[in-house]
């Protein structure tokens, strides 16, 4: 692990539990593209550039795992985990439907509390899209939320949060493409715009063009890097 990315996964101790500190600075070096999509993950290596024992390295590598951000690859190791156009292509249509349906639901069934909650929401992403990735991961994660928590559907909820990391991989992706940001607030406005009119069919057809937008952004980008 070089010396930049090192200094990014330094974990200072803190209140907050040493574990959770470690996962969340390796999840955002790969969300980020500084640990690259099938790079070795060396946990002795991990714990020189983190300065946790090799046990909170290894709590953190099975958590990544389990969201399918890392890989155990026999005789090889831990690596980063690649993600085909393919793949994408996939989760892209199962979150496609899972966001419209989210959308949907969330017209039919939110609050007044909730649809206010929701173009607060909106308003943050907006105002993080000129900022760095983690930044406007974590608006969209918010804006996210409301949406599907307004929408009343646990099952539904449930379902979108074990696609979360993955997600989030591709979003951190599609984000790399100039002039992405911009594009994915116009489209949440129209979200929130249908919201505000009562319009359930237009929240759904909302929702499916910004993660259809999204994908062809990401797989544009997946694209790039296997050339390179």
């Amino acid at each position: 692990v070089d010396m930049g990315i090192a200094e990014s996964l330094r974990v200072e101790r803190a209140p907050a539990p040493i574990r959770s500190r470690v996962l969340d600075n390796l999840r955002q070096a790969i969300l980020d593209r500084k640990l690259a999509p099938g790079q070795r993950l060396i946990e002795r290596e991990l714990v020189e550039a983190t300065g946790v024992s090799r046990t909170s390295i290894r709590e953190a590598l099975r958590e990544l795992a389990a969201e399918g951000l890392v890989t155990t690859i026999p005789n090889k190791g831990t690596i980063v985990s690649q993600v085909s156009v393919a793949e994408a292509r996939q989760l892209y249509q199962v979150r496609a439907a899972l966001e419209a349906l989210a959308g949907r639901l969330f017209v039919e069934n939110a609050t007044d509390a909730q649809r206010r909650q929701l173009t607060t929401s909106f308003r943050a992403v907006e105002r993080a899209a000129s900022k760095d990735s983690s930044v406007w991961l974590a608006a969209k994660d918010k804006f996210y939320d409301v949406l599907f928590l307004g929408g009343g559907n646990e099952a539904l909820r449930s379902i979108s949060n074990q696609l979360h990391a993955r997600i989030n991989l591709l979003r951190s992706l599609s984000l790399t493409r100039p002039g992405r940001a911009a594009e994915a607030v116009a489209e949440l406005a129209d979200i929130v715009a249908a919201v505000a009119a009562g319009d359930a069919e237009a929240a759904a057809k909302a929702c499916s063009r910004h993660v259809d937008n999204a994908g062809e952004a990401a797989f544009g980008q997946l694209a790039l890097e296997a050339v390179v």
